[in-house]
Order: structure tokens, then sequence, then C-alpha cells
């Protein structure tokens, strides 16, 4: 069976203005280098998906993080319900990825089992590990798990036609990327396998991870799946809104099936 060409958005719902120094793990030269967040969107083959669900004004004014909508208007502007969503891939639970759960009223989620165990686990005890994810949205999906709501997957798994889910552990231990097929060839939504594209061309870790050695060897493993590198999509990195186009009137998405028009 042919798998469907999907639609892929990176929808902009909050931003960070950072320092270089604070996105690398080993030196690089200090200067201004902002963090842009996501949330992602893909759609093909009768199907709606919504890839990790961002945060809320509460975990923004805490973490000191601007946030530009909720990530719930930022689905809704290309036509999306968040209450109406099936199916959500959370590529890991990090705050900044698995907060607003909520939101999701009859939505299964997808996670990797080894994400949860650590996210649960004496890991979380233990700064900067801990520090990146939220208790409350863990419980939330602690919750979920006793409703009946979560699908747990153990490594790489085919989700539906065409969407695959890819196990790379490094960032943390249930880290898990997400392949699209689309009309301009496979999309790899990196998500913080990689922040930042400089962070895989130039093999420079971002600062937070459980495992160097998986998170570097992930990378090879998606540029592997990628046709190209802008084929695959960091999870971060503001200049995958200059560089994909954007539907009309919407500055902050960025439509990664169609080719890209900027450097």
């Amino acid at each position: 069976m042919t798998a469907p060409d999907h639609e892929v958005y990176a929808i902009r719902y909050a931003a960070h203005e950072r320092r270089a120094g604070e996105n690398f793990h080993l030196r690089v030269v200090d200067r201004p280098m902002p963090m842009d967040y996501f949330v992602w969107l893909v759609r093909g083959g009768g199907r709606t998906l919504v890839v990790d669900t961002g945060f809320g004004q509460e975990a923004a004014d805490r973490r000191q993080r601007r946030l530009l909508r909720s990530p719930v208007e930022g689905l809704r502007a290309l036509g999306v319900e968040a209450a109406a969503v099936e199916d959500v891939v959370l590529t890991h639970l990090h705050y900044d990825h698995a907060g607003n759960l909520g939101a999701f009223e009859k939505a299964r989620f997808h996670v990797q089992a080894a994400e949860m165990a650590y996210a649960s686990g004496p890991a979380m005890a233990l700064a900067p590990l801990g520090g990146a994810f939220d208790a409350e949205d863990v419980a939330a999906m602690v919750r979920r798990v006793f409703a009946g709501r979560v699908r747990f997957h153990d490594g790489d798994a085919a989700l539906f036609p065409g969407v695959t889910l890819h196990h790379v552990g490094g960032h943390t231990r249930g880290m898990q990327a997400v392949s699209v097929t689309t009309a301009r060839g496979r999309v790899v939504l990196a998500s913080d396998a990689s922040h930042y594209w400089a962070n895989l061309t130039e093999r420079n870790p971002y600062p937070i991870f459980v495992d160097l050695e998986a998170m570097m060897t992930g990378w090879d493993r998606l540029r592997a799946l990628a046709p190209s590198l802008d084929h695959l999509v960091p999870g971060h990195d503001p200049a995958v809104l200059a560089r994909f186009p954007h539907p009309p009137g919407q500055p902050d998405v960025a439509c990664l099936h169609l080719a890209p028009v900027g450097a």
C-alpha cells in the first residue's frame, strides 16, 4: 500500500532570547542565539496528528519564556480544534513539549515506554535532568495511563501509513523523532534530538542530555532517514521559519511539506 503524502506544519508558539553558549555543550564563540518553541501538525490520509503540545502561560511566566500564543490557538488557526484531535505524539516529556494536555480531551497519546519510566524515576531528583520536566505534566500523563489513553512504544514503530516513530534517546531516555511522507520526500521532525541545525552539523550537542553517545549516534540515524538536511527539521531553530514558506497571513507557521525558500 502506497503511503499518502502529508502536509506538515511547524507552529511557533513561544520564544526566548538566549546566548549561543547556552545552546552547545562544547565551547563556542558567544553571540545572541534565540530559541523558538514549536508544536507540529501532520495531516494526510484522512488523519490529523499533533506532535507535542507545548506549554501555557503559567510555565512561561515561571520559566521566563515569551508566550506568543497558546499552541491550541496555533492549531485552531490551521483549522484544527485540540478537543477533536484523536492522536498526539509526545516526542518526550519536557515541559515545553508536554503541557496543555487537558486541551486534548479525546486524544490517545503516543510515548516511548522508556520516557515514562525516566520521567517518573530517580533521575528526576537530579538537576538539570529533572529541571526540564514539569511534575504536573508528568502527573497528568500518569492519570492518562490509568484512563487507558496512552499507547506505549518500545523503540521504532510504524504509527500510520507514512508516519513512523524513531526512538533515538540522548536528550532524554525516550526521546523520539517522527518521520512523515510528503510530496517532496520524507520529512523528519527531529524535535529535541537536535535543537538547532548547528547542533547536528557542527556535532556540538545541546547541553541537556542523559546519554551523550545516544544523542550523537542519533544524529547519524536521523540523517540517514532524511533525503537532505532540509528534510531534517530541528526542534527549536528560528531558521525553520526563515527557510520554509508560510500559509497566507501566518508568519509563525512553516509549511515543511513544501520546498524551502531561504537559507
